[in-house]
C-alpha cells in the first residue's frame, strides 16, 4: 500500500513539474520566429523568468499583446488550460543596419557613399533605426549624423517633391471623369503628403503628391 501511495504521489508530482528549459526555450524561439520572418535566422530567446514560475504543461498557448514591439524585452502569456503565467524574456535579434560612412551635415542630402550596412545586435540600437537603405533613398538629414552612428528615422526626412510656389499639375478623379489643371503649391510636401494649391482661378484646393509631383484630388 505504501509502495502504491508512493508511485501515486510521484507520478502527481510529474504532472505539476514546469516544462523543461530545452523545450520550453525552443517553443518561445519559435513563437517569435513566426512572429518575424524577416529576422527568424538571427533571433534568440533568453528567458529572464525564474524556472519554478514557468508553465506546468509541457506546451503551454504563447501570446503577446497586440502593441508588442518586436525585439528586446517583454512579458509573453503562457497559458496551460486555465493558469495562466506570465514570463518576462529577452528577445536578442542579429541583423543588418544602417551606420553613416562619414560625419554628414544637416541638411545633406543623402547619397549611397554617405552610409553603408553593418550586422549586429538589433535590438540594443536606438528606436526606429533604419534597417534598409532604401528606406531613406532622397533623404535629406535634420540634424548632423556622426561617422559610425545608427541612422534612425527621425534623424532625416523625405525630400520635398514639391515646394511652395512651384507649379503644378491638380488631377481631379472621380467616378468615370479624369479632369487636369495648373495651379501653384502653397507648402512644401513629401510623395503622399497633403499639399495645399491655388488654382488659376484662386480657388484653394488640397490633394496628396504623387510620385511624379502631381496633385491628386478624389472626387
Amino acid at each position: 500500500m505504501r509502495i502504491m501511495m508512493w508511485w501515486l504521489g510521484a507520478m502527481l508530482s510529474l504532472l505539476v513539474m514546469p516544462v523543461e528549459a530545452d523545450e520550453l526555450g525552443a517553443q518561445l524561439n519559435q513563437f517569435f520566429k513566426t512572429r518575424d520572418p524577416l529576422h527568424a535566422a538571427g533571433i534568440n530567446v533568453v528567458v529572464r523568468t525564474p524556472e519554478k514560475q514557468w508553465p506546468t504543461c509541457s506546451a503551454p498557448q504563447l501570446s503577446l499583446p497586440g502593441n508588442s514591439r518586436l525585439w528586446g524585452n517583454m512579458s509573453v502569456a503562457a497559458t496551460c488550460d486555465r493558469e495562466r503565467r506570465f514570463l518576462q524574456v529577452e528577445v536578442q535579434v542579429t541583423g543588418d543596419y544602417v551606420v553613416a560612412n562619414r560625419q554628414i551635415p544637416r541638411g545633406s542630402a543623402l547619397t549611397a557613399g554617405d552610409i553603408q550596412i553593418k550586422q549586429g545586435r538589433l535590438d540594443t540600437l536606438p528606436a526606429r533605426t533604419v534597417l534598409d537603405p532604401q528606406q531613406i533613398v532622397e533623404a535629406v538629414s535634420v540634424r548632423d549624423i556622426l561617422p559610425d552612428q545608427p541612422v534612425t528615422l527621425s534623424m532625416v526626412r523625405q525630400a520635398w517633391r514639391v515646394k511652395a510656389g512651384q507649379p503644378v499639375l491638380v488631377i481631379a478623379q472621380g467616378d468615370g471623369f479624369n479632369v487636369s489643371s495648373e495651379g501653384r503649391a502653397l507648402n512644401n510636401a513629401t510623395a503622399m503628403q497633403r499639399v495645399r494649391v491655388r488654382m488659376e482661378n484662386g480657388q484653394i484646393v488640397s490633394g496628396s503628391v504623387n510620385a511624379d509631383g502631381n496633385i491628386l484630388i478624389t472626387l
